[in-house]
């Protein structure tokens, strides 16, 4: 499953959580033990990608942050492959 943020919400938990590991920077993670390529992190902290639930559970334990105040929903695994299915299934009966 992946969580999704409200717009500029994932960006922020991310800072939250570097402030409160006391990291300079993103690349600083791998000193935490997180085996996460510096390009996906970047992706996460720009918002182009939603956080998987295993890493979102994670950064909350180890950055010892209350999860009931942070305001996120869960996504089913196949949420792009439902979008697609809609976006397909409009194009297609506009054709007809």
């Amino acid at each position: 499953m992946r969580v999704k943020f409200e717009k500029g919400k994932q960006r922020e938990f991310l800072k939250n959580v570097l402030e409160k590991l006391n990291c300079p920077n993103l690349r600083s993670f791998k000193q935490f033990g997180f085996e996460i390529p510096y390009s996906t992190l970047k992706n996460y902290f720009s918002e182009s990608r939603n956080l998987p639930e295993k890493l979102f559970e994670e950064l909350i334990l180890i950055s010892k942050i209350n999860k009931k105040e942070i305001k996120y929903e869960l996504l089913q695994e196949n949420f792009g492959q439902i979008l697609g299915g809609k976006k397909l299934f409009k194009s297609n009966r506009l054709k007809k």
